[in-house]
């Protein structure tokens, strides 16, 4: 059993002073208001619930820095995704795993405590599966299990390089499944992940161009109860051949052929009409919404005030593993908005911080979106936390909300201090308990991979 008490602490009423927090069997058992720190009271200047990253592809973290060389042609999400399937075709599954942790350790330190693995990265370089089939998977669990962070872990069914069936191309090979294999594949994630006793595991249809309708449908029913995340209006290419294949834009042609509901993740949908923007709101999917990544490759900018103002709910995912930071994403997603309506604090009420705002929603939409119980500093939830390193300049006078702004907006990861995930602390003083093991192998593997 650990105590915490914090000088402020964001807990499920809101902002309270001098909270005593009780962690035990990796869940908050008690929550104490307006209470004086006892002697062996771990104490902190503030705390807030860690924030669920609900979109990423642990093995492009190699890939960081490295595709911002300009092709001679014009250089697109398109000329990028052959230069991330080279990188697909040559790793192992040791690789994966050393290159996962890496971006777990950093996750952790950005203030994250749970991700959701878009993992389609499954078999050998030939295109078969391993002797056995979730080795690539096991590698996930692995560096999940290495770092301490939580893992809902979401197999991807891959079949058909574009709308209509179309044949896998073979940089595609180490991806594609028929659904009886995946469906095998999907029995052995359940089992890879059951050592680490908070795991979630969901099914991931890649995007509509790469399943038929009825493998779609196959494949979400393999998991009645569990999340579902599907890549959609990613780019404009997209949906212009989403039309000719079916006369219908890719939300509209989702939300009139599945059941989409609250089990689903709508990843990206950076192009949508007003009109599809209101339906998916009412549709309580989650919008995953990835700013860094989404400006990296150029997609666009999701219409995030219309979709909130129908009711709509989003959480925030790191994807590409480009930069990974909290802050960073929710201060991008708060950024291109303003370009976008050449205004400001576009996110928050009237009279309201934007850092709170979009903390609430993120916090609140991720942890659905990746199948958690609970979310926020209550008795019952997970004890996932983060406190902030108030000696920064950064939180100089603030408190409140505006500690949030000032994160956001001003300190970023070097706000971070210390970060728990089912109460275990994994990041202390900005640093990740195993940065010292984890970090060399991942030097190794990069230079493995520029041999």
């Amino acid at each position: 059993m650990t105590t915490l008490h914090a000088e402020q602490a964001l807990i499920q009423s809101g902002w309270r002073a001098n909270v005593r927090l009780t962690l035990s069997g990796g869940r908050i058992t008690a929550v104490e208001p307006d209470a004086a720190a006892q002697p062996g009271d771990e104490r902190h200047a503030m705390l807030v619930p860690a924030m669920p990253n609900l979109h990423s592809h642990a093995f492009q973290r190699a890939m960081a820095g490295l595709a911002e060389r300009r092709h001679t042609g014009n250089d697109t999400f398109w000329s990028w995704r052959e230069l991330m399937y080279r990188l697909a075709l040559s790793m192992t599954p040791a690789q994966v795993q050393a290159v996962a942790s890496q971006a777990y350790i950093e996750m952790l330190e950005a203030g994250f405590s749970r991700v959701g693995e878009f993992h389609y990265l499954h078999h050998d370089v030939t295109g078969q599966p391993y002797g056995d089939i979730a080795e690539m998977a096991a590698g996930v669990a692995a560096a999940a299990s290495a770092t301490g962070i939580g893992l809902t872990l979401l197999p991807v069914f891959y079949a058909h390089s574009s709308f209509g069936g179309a044949a896998p191309n073979d940089g595609q090979r180490r991806f594609i499944n028929s659904v009886d294999r995946y469906a095998t594949l999907l029995d052995g994630c359940r089992r890879v992940v059951k050592p680490l006793g908070t795991a979630v595991v969901g099914v991931a249809p890649h995007s509509l161009r790469a399943v038929t309708p009825e493998e779609l449908r196959a494949v979400t029913a393999l998991a009645p109860s569990a999340p579902i995340h599907i890549h959609i209006a990613e780019q404009m290419r997209e949906v212009e051949d989403c039309v000719a294949w079916s006369g219908q834009r890719p939300i509209d042609w989702l939300l009139n052929h599945a059941p989409v509901g609250g089990r689903w993740c709508l990843v990206h949908a950076t192009h949508m009409t007003e009109a599809e923007t209101t339906r998916a709101a009412a549709s309580r999917a989650v919008v995953g919404i990835c700013p860094i990544t989404e400006a990296n490759l150029g997609d666009g900018v999701f219409n995030a005030p219309t979709f909130t103002a129908a009711g709509g709910r989003f959480g925030v995912g790191s994807d590409s593993n480009v930069q990974i930071g909290v802050a960073d994403e929710l201060r991008l997603l708060e950024y291109s908005q303003r370009l976008a309506r050449q205004g400001r604090n576009v996110m928050a009420p009237p009279g309201g911080s934007t850092g709170r705002a979009l903390y609430d929603e993120a916090l609140q939409g991720g942890a659905r979106a990746l199948g958690a119980e609970f979310v926020g500093l209550s008795v019952g939830g997970p004890a996932d936390l983060v406190s902030l390193a108030m000696q920064h300049a950064a939180f100089a006078g603030a408190s409140g909300d505006a500690l949030l702004d000032a994160w956001i907006f001003n300190a970023g990861n070097g706000g971070i201090d210390c970060v728990w995930v089912n109460g275990a602390k994994q990041v202390s003083g900005g640093r990740h308990k195993a940065r010292d093991e984890i970090v060399p192998a991942f030097f190794k593997v990069m230079k493995e991979l520029a041999a």
